[in-house]
Order: C-alpha cells, then sequence, then structure tokens
C-alpha cells in the first residue's frame, strides 16, 4: 500500500510517500503504525483527544474520504492508496 503525505503532514513524516511497513488491515490501525513510526507529533495531528480522526486532518483511500466511507474502520488492500493531509482554509 502506497501512503502519501502532504503539506504539514509531509512536514511531520519528513517524507512524501512511503510504502506502508506492515500488514494492516484498516485505517486505524494504519495511523497507528504511523503514530509508532512518526511519534506524538504526528499521533496529536491524525487523532483527537477521543482517539477518533482529527478534524484538521483528511484522509483518502483511492481518492475518497474516509469520512464517507467507515471513517478509521475503512478496509485497506495491499493495492490501495492512502494520502493523508492537513485541511487547508483561504480566502
Amino acid at each position: 500500500m502506497q501512503i502519501l503525505y502532504f503539506a504539514g503532514i509531509r512536514e511531520l513524516t519528513k517524507e512524501k510517500e512511503r510504502q506502508c511497513p506492515v500488514p494492516v488491515a484498516t485505517v486505524h490501525e494504519l495511523l497507528l503504525t504511523l503514530s509508532a513510526r512518526y511519534g506524538t507529533a504526528f499521533r496529536q495531528k491524525v487523532f483527537n483527544g477521543d482517539g477518533q480522526l482529527s478534524d484538521v486532518v483528511i484522509v483518502l483511500v483511492n481518492g475518497r474520504d474516509i469520512r464517507h466511507l467507515n471513517g478509521l474502520e475503512t478496509p485497506l488492500a495491499a493495492e490501495d492508496t492512502v494520502c493523508i493531509f492537513p485541511v487547508v482554509a483561504g480566502g
């Protein structure tokens, strides 16, 4: 599975992309695995205080927002592409 990082998330990870280091079944498992790799700052960015997906990050699986799928329980497959980026606002 390919993981792509954008904007502020890229700054936290110091990477543009990577292959998933271990097999994971859901987006939640993936984000926990990535949190272990990238540390507290990454975890605090992607999860809120209740352990749910933060309102300041967007996660896409194959171009679809997980909020319109099964949220953190969205299943993942080896051929999927996951994009993680912060919410941006403009004016």
